[in-house]
């Protein structure tokens, strides 16, 4: 084998440095470990976070409504944070010390909601069925929840990022197991959901929360724990520098350039002789003929020198500009994402409150925490997951010809379709829910004689929307990503995430303050037997129809990057 055939061609370097030996890193050697990490990381975060709601209502003593807009604002948060983890990584640390360093702030902030749940003085005091928090200790359980959701920020963006890392995309046969990683990645991630939404909840509701959250903070130690024995065995890209330093330098440049003709002859234009780029741990980028205007930072003229060097504040690189264009591409498809994060984040607020007003027995003694019905969004996921990998992309391949069944935008919005479907069918159980408490008179009742297994549906569905759009987000993003500026394109996918959590809290408030006049309960008030919260999944539904057409049309007029030669 030829010396150059022993390593990667990516630009992937050992934990010591050392060029990356195709034969004893990477590939599924190295995912292992980074799969274990994010099953009982995920078991930790989904099971402190599912039942969330709950936990705030009865123990904060918050109504529906703040308890709801909490947990998702805080949700929010958590997919916001990336970008600042993002940052980090593909900038300085890289993608392993990031998720390193935050998973010890992960673990920090679950040891102190342990403690704020189970410790006297810290925990609110309750008798009779209500809880009277003080304000110090409302205090100590928001400074926990927002520690992690700094540190779980942190490990998000580098994660699906760093395994991909392992499959060097200059092999044909490492890159099409790429392709496959991402499936498997959310099938881990969904495993440990799956635990959490079942033993975790249960253990909340009938142990208590100090177990509730304790058991959490162990699996996140145990995560730390599953990680750092691969570290031999990964492949790690070097850190490019700052991102939105290079940014701003073809902005500048561009503007200062605003009178300059850009020449008919692209090849004209300003990039390094050498066949790498300039750039750590990235290849150069092909021109485009999209947002022509930032083409004038590539061109040439004599000011561009200072004492013999050029300024990179006058004169960038094609590939520069073209990671500019990059990100200005991908954000009508990221701003696509927003509304199906919206009908996702339903299952830690709106269904769960549904749930509540439904009967949870399983048999005479047991009963069924509503929080637990995710379980089914996250069987969903495991069922879909490698139903998609071992038998619909090998079938849509022989019809396509495409190497993945679908582009990843198809993949999409084939999962968009089926969030539409996911928030009529919750409508259409609410119009027979509220049917039967008005023809019996149920408005008092603590839940009505209907099982809350009726909500199976609208969980199986979310679950298989998610393995369309979100796995093919989060692949689209980090394969459409210029190669130094992943961490951040995979955040940027992530904060969809967030921003449809904060759009759903609008929508509530909203909804409230508009159905609330004139002494009308409105559509979702303390009692949802006197609400209306199937016009609120109407909505939805209409809103997520609205965005699919748009969708269609941006992925239409998308333009797919092309790089050129290896990363050093």
């Amino acid at each position: 084998m030829a010396e150059e055939d022993i390593y990667t061609k990516d630009g992937t370097v050992t934990i010591r440095g050392d060029p990356a030996d195709r034969s004893k890193t990477g590939n599924w050697r190295a995912c292992r470990f980074i799969l274990g990490n994010q099953c009982c990381e995920k078991l930790a975060y989904f099971g402190m976070s599912t039942n969330l709601v709950n936990y705030i209502h009865e123990r904060l003593n918050q109504s529906n409504v703040d308890a709801s807009n909490n947990v998702i604002n805080w949700s929010g948060t958590c997919y916001i944070t990336p970008l600042i983890g993002a940052f980090l990584a593909d900038s300085y640390l890289g993608r392993y010390w990031t998720i390193a360093i935050f998973s010890m702030v992960n673990l920090l902030g679950m040891a102190l909601l342990t403690l704020s749940a189970s410790v006297p003085g810290l925990k609110p005091s309750c008798a009779n069925g209500e809880c009277h928090p003080t304000t110090s200790q409302s205090a100590a359980c928001f400074v926990a929840l927002y520690l992690i959701a700094l540190g779980s920020g942190g490990i998000k963006p580098c994660v699906s990022s760093f395994g991909a890392d392992q499959f060097d995309e200059t092999d044909e046969a490492e890159r099409k197991k790429k392709s496959s990683f991402f499936n498997w990645l959310y099938l881990s991630i969904n495993i440990g959901a799956l635990i959490a939404s079942s033993v975790l909840v249960w253990i909340q509701m009938n142990v208590g929360w100090g177990w509730g959250f304790g058991i959490p903070a162990v699996a996140m130690a145990i995560a730390i724990v599953f990680f750092f024995p691969g570290s031999r065995l990964y492949r790690i890209q070097k850190p490019g520098g700052s991102a939105l330093t290079r940014i701003m330098q073809v902005t500048v440049a561009s503007f200062r350039k605003m009178n300059v003709e850009v020449p008919a002859d692209k090849t004209h234009l300003y990039e390094t002789a050498d066949a790498e780029c300039n750039i750590k741990g990235s290849r150069k980028l092909e021109h485009t003929n999209m947002l022509q205007f930032f083409d004038k930072a590539a061109v040439q003229i004599p000011t561009n020198n200072i004492k013999g060097n050029t300024d990179p504040w006058r004169l960038c690189t094609v590939t520069q500009v073209e990671e500019l264009k990059s990100i200005i591409r991908l954000l009508p498809v990221w701003a696509s994402g927003i509304v199906f994060a919206t009908v996702c984040s339903q299952m830690s607020a709106m269904f769960i409150l549904q749930g509540n007003t439904m009967d949870p027995h399983m048999g005479p003694h047991f009963k069924i925490p509503s929080a637990s019905l995710s379980i089914f969004d996250t069987l969903s996921v495991i069922f879909w997951a490698p139903v998609y990998d071992r038998v619909i992309v090998p079938y849509a391949r022989k019809f396509t010809g495409k190497e993945r069944g679908f582009t990843q935008l198809q993949r999409m919005g084939i999962g968009l379709v089926i969030s539409i479907f996911s928030m009529v069918a919750a409508g259409i159980l609410e119009v027979i829910r509220l049917a039967i408490v008005k023809r019996n008179n149920y408005y008092e009742v603590e839940y009505i004689p209907m099982t809350i297994f009726w909500q199976i549906p609208q969980y199986f569905l979310v679950g298989c929307a998610e393995v369309f759009t979100f796995i093919g987000q989060l692949e689209f993003f980090y394969d459409q990503a210029p190669d130094a500026m992943r961490s951040l394109c995979s955040a940027l996918s992530l904060t969809t995430v967030a921003l449809g959590n904060y759009l759903s809290t609008l929508l509530v408030t909203l909804v409230t303050k508009l159905t609330t006049q004139n002494g009308k309960p409105g559509w979702i008030p303390e009692n949802l037997n006197r609400g209306h919260l199937d016009h609120f999944y109407w909505l939805l539904a209409i809103l997520s129809l609205l965005n699919f057409f748009v969708f269609l049309w941006i992925a239409k007029c998308y333009t797919y990057k092309k790089a050129t030669g290896f990363a050093h």
